[in-house]
């Protein structure tokens, strides 16, 4: 079975935004996420993207901007030497009660069931609570990243024991590759 890295987008691979990454002119890499998804891949890591999108049910974004912030996230992984073995966005309105949207697990067992890769050898890497239901749901190993914009951990971070959390991308995968 193959180990699995699913991460969230915003705020993890790249500087969130409150008002939605709405166009490739937008979307700006954190300080060593692509180098960090090529450090994984490099030791045999399957990544995949699991992002809420809601940006596109609230018409701040149409599907073919998504569509163009992620063809720039793709150009830059493959300038690293890296890229993603998955990818799956939640378009939906947080109102829509879909199985998608995290905290719901659907695109991490999408995800698993299309890489082969059970929930004890997967983990998923995100920047808020909802991330971390989302991979108890699927059954993964839940990791939190501390967004740059520091507004995503509140003060729920230290109550979750069971979770590690770690400044970034970058600083999680030089622990588990240690």
């Amino acid at each position: 079975m193959n180990r699995l890295i699913l991460l969230d987008r915003d705020g993890v691979i790249n500087f969130d935004s409150s008002e939605y990454i709405k166009g490739p002119s937008e979307w700006r890499p954190l300080p060593g996420a692509l180098s960090a998804i090529a450090a994984l891949r490099n030791a045999g890591y399957l990544v995949g993207l699991c992002s809420n999108q809601a940006g596109v049910a609230r018409g701040k974004l149409t599907d073919r901007d998504l569509d163009a912030v992620h063809a720039k996230m793709c150009q830059a992984l493959a300038a690293h030497g890296a890229g993603l073995d998955f990818a799956a966005y939640c378009r939906h309105h947080p109102d829509d009660n879909c199985g998608c949207r995290k905290p719901r697990p659907g695109m991490l067992l999408g995800a698993m069931k299309a890489l082969r890769a059970k929930p004890e050898r997967t983990w998923f890497v995100g920047d808020s609570i909802t991330d971390v239901q989302a991979a108890l749901a699927a059954g993964c190993q839940p990791v939190l990243v501390r967004s740059p914009d520091g507004n995503s951990l509140g003060q729920d971070a230290p109550a979750l024991d069971d979770v590690r959390v770690f400044e970034n991308l970058a600083t999680f995968t030089r622990a588990l590759l240690a």
